[in-house]
């Protein structure tokens, strides 16, 4: 018979754990005075798969607002989108700073 509660007890805990969605990371590109609007619009395009018009939206809030919400991830895909934009960045020479945060 304590089997069975058990059992029903760790049902639950598995329930619970299940029934929560992952926390949430926001990957956000940093204004600088050197990266082309170009080169931001062509990131978010080809590493967060933006199209164009939602792209040229962002870029505009990172040069205006110095900071702006590329896209909404798990925690391990939001790391990879950052370390994709930040070799993308060192390879062509620009200064681009992507960061995440839990959001």
């Amino acid at each position: 018979m304590s089997n069975t509660r058990t059992n029903h007890e760790t049902d639950i805990l598995v329930n619970d754990r299940q029934a929560r969605p992952p926390k949430r990371y926001g990957v956000f590109l940093l204004n600088d005075d050197y990266t082309t609007m170009d080169f931001v619009v062509a990131v978010l395009t080809e590493i967060f798969m933006l199209n164009e018009e939602q792209a040229v939206a962002v870029m505009l809030l990172v040069h205006h607002e110095g900071k702006g919400l590329c896209g909404s991830y798990t925690r391990d895909i939001a790391q990879t989108k950052q370390q994709q934009v930040m070799q993308r960045a060192k390879a062509e020479g620009h200064p681009l700073q992507c960061i995440v945060e839990e959001i």
